[in-house]
């Protein structure tokens, strides 16, 4: 039996055992089932299994499949001559599969021995099979409650999150205070890295790790802040970093856990940062957003004339749009498992209604800035009409170049150009402001600045080290380079923030 058990064991499984049998009996064998009310199929075969087998099987096969017989043995004519066939019930329950043994002569007792011997090892292995096929479909649902967990607290509503986890919440819904950790690393290691700190209950103790549905290198990692719990796998993560040269860690600030949008944007950030730190990792050290230093009142009736026309679009349209902003569209596709067609004509419906171009990088940070400002009132700002006599712009609501040249504005223009103020980042400040008038297209401010796409993809690089903010072409730190750069020129300042002489 030992070459039975190599068989067994071996990558080929059951079709394995089958060619040892066939083998071993100078037969064709076959695993045949179905459901023990209806016809039978072959499952898996040796090549030689007989057509002639196959096509016969179907009401004595049936009977041993539903349980009414445990085994059975016939003779079936074909045009290549007989064959003798015997069936045996593989597993203790019905609807049974059963092993056909198909041969020209009829097997003597100690072969009828060993094909029931095979039954038992069969049996094993589909129920290694089915048990493995059971975890696979466990995994899957429990990353997919994760996922659903966590775009519920993006979208800022942690009482949804405990709902949906029916009673049993995960450990990190009852905290209040969180850190993001966004870890970078092959793809095909995130199922694994997420399973090796998984807990029975399908989470991670206290934690929450969540395969990154828009960047395939990106695990999320929500750690609640001051629990004991939670520490072990931030140093964990760490300790990751420090043994895989090619992985990288962008930490957030605490923040509530109604805030872990924010806290994800910003791990986002210092991961951009944590490429080119010596340890490959980063925590966040960005300044209050602009959305939250601009006058209240002047900037909410900016957002609601901006934003009135959405009053008409579909809600869907809106928050799509609203995912485009940060994220490519192709990542919102899949992040809303919808097609890339349908979120494209989403977002041309609000450019339509809007009469911007969102393709446009001034134009996303502008309607980026006014959905932020939405974010910060109780309800859509749209929904609110301007004061009759304010501000300078059509129907008395601010323009946005009013909001840009308040000393709010002013004095964090000047905080976020601190970081490269110094003479010896003048290309720097130069390439961005090149890359933005080439709409943060590389290789047409290269040809523009007469510079090489390595050159101003290195400054890039330069730039979000210092800035601490992501540079990418479709990420959120690209509004706050339109803006700072804005409010310089309004200003006529050169891009360090000092007044131009």
């Amino acid at each position: 039996m030992e070459g039975l058990l190599r068989a067994a064991g071996g990558p080929a499984g059951v079709g394995g055992v089958l060619e040892w049998l066939g083998a071993r009996l100078d037969a064709q064998v076959a695993v045949v089932g179905g459901r023990g009310d209806g016809p039978v199929e072959v499952e898996e075969a040796t090549a030689g299994f007989p057509s002639v087998a196959r096509a016969g099987l179907q009401e004595l096969a049936a009977r041993v499949v539903g349980g009414r017989l445990a085994s059975a043995a016939t003779t079936t004519e074909g045009g290549a001559g007989s064959w003798w066939l015997r069936l045996e019930r593989i597993g203790p329950r019905p609807p049974h599969r059963v092993l056909v043994v198909a041969a020209e002569r009829a097997p003597d007792r100690a072969e009828s021995a060993v094909a029931s011997q095979v039954c038992g090892v069969l049996d094993l292995l589909f129920r290694a099979r089915e048990t493995d096929a059971a975890r696979r479909g466990y995994q899957r649902k429990a990353r997919q409650l994760r996922l659903a967990l966590f775009q519920a607290l993006m979208a800022g509503d942690p009482v949804l999150a405990r709902r949906m986890s029916a009673g049993d919440p995960a450990g990190v819904l009852e905290t209040e205070r969180a850190r993001v950790h966004l870890l970078r690393c092959a793809p095909g290691d995130r199922d694994r890295l997420a399973q090796t700190y998984q807990d029975p209950s399908g989470f991670h103790g206290r934690a929450l790790m969540v395969r990154c549905p828009v960047y395939d290198e990106h695990l999320i990692c929500l750690i609640p802040e001051g629990d004991p719990a939670g520490e072990p796998l931030a140093g964990a993560l760490r300790e990751l970093v420090g043994a895989n040269r090619t992985y990288t860690l962008g930490i957030s600030a605490v923040q509530p856990l109604a805030a872990t949008a924010e806290a994800y944007e910003q791990a986002r950030h210092a991961l951009a940062v944590a490429r080119t730190t010596p340890d490959r990792i980063a925590g966040y050290e960005g300044r209050e957003p602009l959305a939250r230093l601009l006058p209240p009142a002047p900037a909410g009736r900016w957002a609601a004339g901006l934003l009135r026309p959405l009053d008409g679009v579909p809600r869907l349209a809106v928050d799509i749009t609203g995912l485009a902003l940060g994220m490519p569209r192709a990542g919102v596709a899949r992040f809303l498992n919808l097609s890339r067609t349908t979120v494209g004509a989403h977002v041309r419906e609000v450019e339509s209604v809007l009469g911007m171009d969102l393709h446009a990088v001034r134009d996303r940070a502008a309607l980026h800035l006014a959905v932020a400002l939405a974010a910060r009132r109780a309800e859509p700002p749209w929904a609110t009409e301007p004061e009759p006599g304010t501000g300078t712009g059509p129907g008395g609501a601010p323009r946005l170049t009013d909001l840009l040249e308040t000393d709010a504005a002013r004095r964090w223009a000047r905080a976020f150009w601190t970081p490269l103020a110094g003479e010896e980042h003048h290309r720097v400040r130069g390439t961005l402001r090149g890359w933005i008038d080439a709409n943060a297209d590389a290789r047409r401010a290269a040809q523009e600045l007469g510079l090489s796409r390595t050159t101003v993809t290195a400054h890039l690089r330069t730039a979000e080290r210092l800035l601490h903010r992501d540079l990418s072409a479709s990420g959120s730190g690209i509004h706050d380079l339109v803006h700072a750069l804005r409010i310089s020129v309004s200003r006529h300042e050169d891009d360090s923030g000092h007044r131009a002489q």
